[in-house]
């Protein structure tokens, strides 16, 4: 079986993936939910990449996925991870040499009419309490800079959640085909899907990792 690897979004923890954590483990899978070091100020991509392994250690066969802010780095880890798989989960999608910046222009979303508390529709409300007191300061002059890495040669997978209001499923859409250039695997559930839909999350990451399984084999 597949060992996941974690990533979560801006100003976020590990914890966002508590929910999930136990669904893949009873399909027999591993887990790794990291906590980046968002909170300081000089830290950078490779700092977020390095943290990533240095959790996960000598494992083999991980699938790293990333969500929301996490899409910038699942790529870098997955790399520097030599994974099986990568996932962005309602994700960003970098481009290489693009900044945190110009990706809302670039791909469309400053166009987007997206409501003011996007977040946390769907998530029952003491959820959604919990995590925003878990809330973390989002530090981030890397933010200014290009990304720096480019797209892994492995098997991907983008997920795409239906009710999301932050990054909607039109937008998600074409933000998938065109940068990835497949076609999203969708899901209901908002923006944190991972504590709306925990189940329908493990579950196309369960199929994920046995279509691996079964490729490499």
């Amino acid at each position: 079986m597949a060992v996941f690897v974690l990533i979560h979004g801006g100003g976020s923890t590990a914890w966002d993936w508590h929910l999930v954590r136990p669904l893949l483990e009873e399909f027999g899978h591993g887990v790794v939910a990291v906590d980046l070091p968002i909170e300081d100020v000089d830290a950078g991509l490779d700092d977020y990449t390095r943290a990533v392994k240095e959790a996960v250690g000598n494992v083999q066969h991980t699938i790293v996925v990333g969500h929301s802010l996490g899409g910038f780095t699942a790529p870098l880890a997955c790399n520097e991870l030599n994974s099986d798989g990568l996932v962005y989960l309602s994700a960003m999608i970098p481009a290489p040499g693009e900044t945190f910046g110009d990706w809302w222009t670039n791909t469309g979303h400053d166009r987007e009419t997206i409501p003011e508390e996007p977040y946390f529709n769907l998530v029952p409300a003491d959820l959604a309490q919990q995590a925003t007191d878990r809330e973390r300061d989002q530090q981030g002059a890397w933010m200014s800079g290009p990304w720096p890495g480019r797209h892994p040669d492995v098997p991907t997978m983008a997920i795409l959640c239906r009710d999301d209001q932050f990054f909607p499923a039109p937008f998600m859409r074409r933000q998938v085909q065109e940068r990835l250039g497949i076609e999203p695997v969708e899901i209901p559930g908002g923006h944190y899907v991972t504590l709306s839909h925990p189940n329908a999350v493990a579950a196309v990451l369960n199929d994920f990792a046995q279509r691996i399984a079964r490729e490499r084999s």
